[in-house]
């Protein structure tokens, strides 16, 4: 059989994944605060985006780059985002020179941090101090750990020497919740140390505040808080030493038995008990704080709801006519290649932007006209809703729905709420209707709300309740609701009188 080469031309269609699209995927489905950072870094890369702070205008204005210009127009209009006026780029060159404004003299006055060198100056009027100076109370301060609180404690507290390294180690294996993770054994083997010395900062770093903090486990967590309130005769302090797992369980009755007092007895020691703190490094937790800026704003005017996009904070964003007219009156060399590449990278991320504020707002509007009912009323009137029913309606497929609502926030009439919390799953009613997932757990979270705590429901009991509203719900679906809005089995619920 002979081997012999040929030539074939073949004609097809494939997708590819432009740098363009790709960053128009990303500014789609990253958080407010991440575009924001994402626009911030543009702008210190790029030079021939801006921020305009010249006008109060749209956040983003379209433009025209012609082919004159060395860029090819867009595929979807035939158009760009525009600059919104011109702006002379020239006065920066002489910035530099504004150095000489200064009055240098003003400065090392009032914010040299030479104290001796100040000192030795003339006296100097505070009545006439600079009114711009930052006052010592608006300054940001460091969040002091709970590891740093410690050792600021035990330095004040006057630590030996030899018992630096151990409280070093002890306070190096603390958890974010101030408990000790670590065997005291394995401490002083580390250390080559003998068990009483590292039991004895142990117990120095377990008086120190918060109360609580270096225990082992949660018993001796609260038991260490009762005795720093001199109670360590009180039923209290016997219940956590002895019953803390009946108390768990609340099981009143057998505790009273057990340590042959009443039943009020024990439900007012409880009551003592419940206002300790299980978790002493909560309020250290280095975690920052996040805040959630809604994306969107819904209100209702008259009998209609109104979607606005939430712009403050987004820069408004143009490129830049200084660098256009260079590219118009450049050569062929690498710096044509350069402004051009540039401009081309600020138009995109012009209109990326400008897509993805206008997909969210059309998410947006879609899913306020199918969950009006909660708009309306509340999450009881929350109704089943999945991507493909938001896609169908403004047209999109249903991932640029998914990557649209994903890290966005509406504030609503009821409240914050992120943009995937409206697509829940449904349940099937008696009468063949279906129902919001999220609208049942609001239910079952109404029904134990208002249970007699001394005798609490069931899950089977509260599936029953629901069967009689028309939701039909198996007993293990309603426990799994009920975990996951984290609400205790009806052991731990119940509750004497």
């Amino acid at each position: 059989m002979a081997l012999e080469t040929k030539l074939y031309q073949k004609l097809s269609q494939q997708l590819v994944m432009t740098p363009q699209l790709r960053q128009a995927i990303k500014i789609l489905q990253v958080s407010r605060q991440e575009l924001e950072e994402i626009v911030s870094q543009e702008l210190e890369e790029n030079p021939t985006l801006e921020e305009d702070v010249e006008e109060t205008s749209p956040l983003i204005e379209r433009q025209k780059l012609t082919d004159e210009g060395g860029l090819g127009t867009s595929a979807a209009d035939g158009e760009w985002p525009e600059p919104m006026t011109a702006r002379e780029t020239t006065e920066e060159v002489g910035a530099s020179d504004r150095l000489t404004d200064i009055d240098w003299k003003e400065y090392l006055q009032n914010y040299s941090n030479d104290w001796q060198a100040a000192a030795a100056e003339e006296p100097v009027d505070r009545d006439d101090e600079d009114e711009d100076r930052r006052p010592l109370e608006n300054m940001p301060l460091k969040r002091m750990s709970l590891t740093e609180h410690l050792i600021w404690q035990l330095r004040m507290n006057g630590i030996p020497s030899e018992e630096e390294p151990i409280a070093a180690v002890l306070l190096g294996h603390l958890d974010k919740d101030g408990y000790l993770t670590v065997a005291l054994e394995d401490v002083a083997f580390q250390l080559r140390q003998d068990f009483d010395s590292v039991e004895r900062v142990l117990h120095r770093i377990q008086e120190l505040d918060p109360p609580g903090v270096g225990a082992r486990d949660l018993r001796e967590c609260l038991l260490i808080q009762l005795r720093a309130a001199g109670e360590e005769n009180s039923l209290a302090y016997r219940i956590v030493q002895d019953c803390l797992h009946l108390l768990e369980g609340r099981r009143y009755d057998r505790i009273a038995k057990e340590l042959g007092v009443s039943v009020e007895e024990v439900s007012e020691a409880a009551k003592r008990i419940a206002t300790l703190e299980p978790k002493p490094g909560r309020d250290f937790d280095e975690g920052e704080v996040r805040y959630v800026t809604p994306d969107v704003f819904v209100h209702k005017i008259g009998d209609e709801f109104v979607v606005t996009l939430n712009e403050d904070g987004l820069p408004r964003l143009r490129v830049s006519n200084y660098y256009r007219q260079v590219l118009s009156t450049a050569g062929n060399g690498e710096a044509k290649k350069y402004v051009q590449e540039k401009l081309r990278s600020a138009a995109w991320l012009i209109k990326s932007i400008q897509q993805r504020q206008r997909t969210v707002y059309l998410v947006t509007q879609s899913i306020v006209k199918f969950q009006r009912g909660f708009f309306e009323h509340g999450i009881s009137h929350l109704k089943p809703l999945v991507l493909k029913d938001v896609a169908m309606d403004v047209g999109m497929h249903e991932s640029t729905v998914s990557r649209a609502t994903a890290n966005k926030y509406v504030h609503t009439p009821q409240g914050t709420f992120e943009l995937k919390f409206f697509f829940t799953s449904s349940l099937q009613t008696a009468d063949g209707d279906e129902v919001s997932a999220e609208s049942v757990k609001e239910r079952i979270r109404a029904i134990i709300a208002q249970e007699d705590p001394r005798n609490p429901l069931s899950d089977q009991q509260i599936a029953k309740i629901l069967a009689k509203e028309n939701v039909d719900i198996a007993r293990r679906t309603v426990a799994k609701y009920r975990e996951m809005m984290g609400i205790l089995p009806s052991s731990k619920r119940r509750r004497s009188a």
